[in-house]
């Protein structure tokens, strides 16, 4: 272990020219906003350097955010996570204006001219850089073989993204079977993947035959056992290895790869919802749902008034549910069905023309008002505006023995609307499958959440709030 008190086996590689970039975006922003001073008012003034530095610092962290120098792209996708990045910079910086009361203090004008020539500047940046990069590989670096030793799509995968990318300055001429399939990453790769070379027992003559420099080793969970013979063999042959974990016939929940103590730690399954994005998503919450409280508050009344008159009972109704990690709370809904006993302790879905839904319960679940008071688990944190949606605790006994991965649901906060909501998977569900659409709409938010794909499934559940399957 003395070699870890040395060097940490996670390494992170530096660029030289990521760090040029980041400086020529820096560049960028101060000529951009130097020449539109001189410009529009001929000289600086102090309320506008402050706004300089203020957004400089937010580019720093908010670029970091979005990757926007740690992973290579093509030119279209980088100018778009650019753009991205310099107007969630400029958002942040337009709400410091008014929490400070100084936005009076700068020109509307100018703020516009600059937000556009700076992010001209910089794109104009990147391209550049780009071209740089692209003449040093062609003209200063020569092309490496590679070999993948494996099978299965995800091998297929990794032979398309490595031939793809000019960076790597590296080229598949094929691949080496051990005699294994593997189930891996599903959905990736291409049918016709690398020619295959021959086998593992081939090994020495396929390296020296094709020039080999690059070995990566695309080893199953099963077959790990392959791993210790196949490194010590290509060690003796002079050539790079990479070694590629195949974990992708696992489900994967918010995988990453991490550090502990030196040590590379491969992340299977965590929630998204740790350090600052848990205080994020807690703020958004609880902003949000208090504002929307305070200006529906007559919703609230009418809704109770009428469920009232219409029929006996409570104006509110509780059921528990599975929420985060599995935490059992009491879900509040809009009272929508007469007072009853569930025959045999049985809780039975609502379907269409159901007997035991009122008139007013009916318009009820139709707009889906009936869900307004889990604006109150939201404040309580038992709940999200945006998750999976939490169903009966009968229901999730019953479906997780039918549906393997069901309980991922649970690595996330459950939502008052979510992915699966607004793409049509809601109300009842009449079979399997429908149930197995909504849990894999579910676990891809929980994969990609962010706050930006929160604001974007609040606007979409308002078009879906009237449906065929509400009722």
């Amino acid at each position: 272990m003395e070699y870890l008190r040395n060097k940490s086996l996670l390494q992170r590689r530096g660029s030289i020219s990521n760090t040029l970039q980041a400086s020529f975006d820096g560049l960028a922003t101060i000529g951009a906003f130097w020449g539109l001073m001189i410009w529009n008012f001929g000289a600086l003034t102090p309320e506008y350097i402050i706004m300089l530095l203020l957004l400089i610092g937010c580019m720093t962290v908010i670029y970091d955010y979005f990757s926007l120098y740690r992973t290579n792209r093509n030119f279209t996708r980088k100018a778009y996570i650019l753009l991205k990045s310099w107007t969630v910079s400029f958002l942040v910086l337009t709400v410091l204006a008014f929490l400070s009361k100084q936005s009076d203090s700068y020109s509307r004008v100018f703020v516009g001219q600059f937000f556009l020539v700076g992010y001209l500047l910089q794109l104009l940046m990147h391209f550049c850089v780009g071209m740089t990069q692209k003449a040093q590989l062609k003209y200063g670096q020569s092309s490496q073989n590679a070999i993948l030793i494996g099978d299965g799509l995800l091998v297929n995968y990794l032979n398309e993204k490595i031939n793809a990318n000019s960076w790597l300055a590296q080229n598949v001429v094929g691949k080496i079977t051990y005699g294994e399939k593997s189930n891996s990453l599903e959905g990736g790769g291409k049918d016709n993947g690398p020619k295959l070379l021959g086998t593992i027992d081939e090994l020495t003559d396929i390296l020296k035959k094709n020039n080999v420099k690059v070995v990566y080793l695309i080893i199953p969970l099963e077959s790990s056992s392959l791993l210790e013979g196949l490194y010590s063999k290509l060690l003796q042959l002079h050539v790079e290895i990479h070694w590629v974990p195949d974990i992708f016939s696992l489900r994967l929940v918010n995988h990453s790869v991490k550090e502990l103590a030196g040590i590379p730690l491969m992340t299977l399954s965590e929630t998204p919802l740790t350090g600052s994005r848990l205080v994020m998503k807690s703020i958004e919450d609880r902003v949000f749902s208090a504002i929307i409280l305070v200006l529906i508050s007559p919703v609230f009344l009418v809704i109770a008034c009428a469920i009232k008159i219409n029929s006996s009972g409570p104006v509110y109704f509780r059921q528990k549910r599975a929420g985060w990690d599995g935490e059992v709370f009491n879900i509040w809904k809009f009272r929508s069905m007469y007072v009853h006993t569930a025959e045999n302790g049985a809780i039975k879905q609502a379907e269409k023309n159901d007997s035991r839904i009122t008139g007013v319960g009916a318009f009820l679940r139709k707009t889906s008002l009936d869900e307004l008071p889990q604006l109150f688990n939201v404040l309580a944190g038992d709940m999200s505006l945006v998750g999976p949606r939490p169903h009966a605790v009968q229901h999730d006994e019953e479906y997780s023995q039918r549906i393997s991965d069901y309980f991922v649901r649970n690595k996330i906060k459950p939502g008052m609307t979510g992915l699966a909501q607004v793409r049509g998977f809601r109300g009842e569900t009449k079979n399997i499958d429908q149930m197995i659409q909504r849990v894999e709409s579910d676990i891809e938010y929980i994969n990609n959440w962010s706050i930006w794909l929160d604001l974007v499934i609040l606007l979409r559940t308002v078009a879906v709030l009237k449906g065929e399957t509400a009722y």
